[in-house]
């Protein structure tokens, strides 16, 4: 039987995988999560460069939870508005292996609301 971990990281390859076949030489908009926070960063593969980054540990988020619905909704804001002044506007959507629910939708909502395409 395979670990958990295992399985995981199986998991996540599969979808890179896919989501290279598909990207069509976009950016790929990456989303980690943790217990306490959550990450995203919108990456060029072909330059191998993070373009824009936000994540629930900078100090302006950190105000209140920051391992809920709303903390992810700001990440979102937030990650779109970076990823518009860095001049992408649409992006791939990497949800790694994390199912596509609760705060990792919560996130794609909101950079979809700010204007990323995806």
């Amino acid at each position: 039987m395979a670990s958990k971990d295992k399985l995981f990281e199986k998991r996540r390859q599969r979808n890179r995988t896919q989501l290279r076949k598909k990207s069509a030489g976009r950016p790929r908009l990456s989303v980690h999560r943790t217990n306490q926070h959550i990450y995203a960063q919108v990456i060029d593969d072909v330059k191998g460069a993070t373009l824009a980054a936000a994540s629930t540990i900078e100090a302006d988020l950190r105000a209140g939870s920051t391992s809920n619905k709303e903390a992810a909704t700001k990440v979102g804001q937030l990650i779109a508005e970076r990823a518009k002044a860095a001049g992408v506007s649409s992006v791939v959507f990497d949800r790694g292996a994390f199912l596509y629910h609760g705060r990792i939708q919560a996130l794609a909502e909101a950079a979809r609301e700010g204007g990323l395409d995806f």
